[in-house]
């Protein structure tokens, strides 16, 4: 069983909790912002946000004491990995989607 957070522990959980929020927004908005613009620029300062994003977690795991038990370490490396992997996932469904629509569309029009 989880032990609840410690009430010296509540300013680290809020604020680590946002972080998460915030540093996981920033990543998917540069990944996208990079990809869509064709500015492999930002891909660096994307990985460096999901980087923020990793320590926050880290940070907001330690805090809440989940990493007491390895089930809920497990959770978060699972989320971490997969946060880190779902764009590229994304990115290469929706990429494949729309080409596959522009053929249609090409193939249609010439008949």
């Amino acid at each position: 069983m989880i032990e609840p957070v410690e009430l010296a522990n509540f300013f680290t959980v809020f604020f680590s909790a946002a972080s998460v929020i915030l540093f996981g927004a920033g990543y998917a908005l540069l990944f996208a912002w990079s990809r869509v613009s064709g500015r492999p620029r930002l891909m660096p300062l994307a990985y460096a946000t999901y980087l923020g994003l990793a320590v926050s977690v880290l940070v907001l795991g330690n805090a809440a004491n989940l990493f007491n038990n390895g089930y809920w370490t497990f959770i978060v490396g699972l989320m971490l990995v997969g946060y880190l992997v779902a764009p590229h996932a994304v990115w290469h469904l929706c990429v494949g989607t729309h080409a596959e629509g522009d053929e249609a569309i090409k193939v249609s029009q010439q008949r």
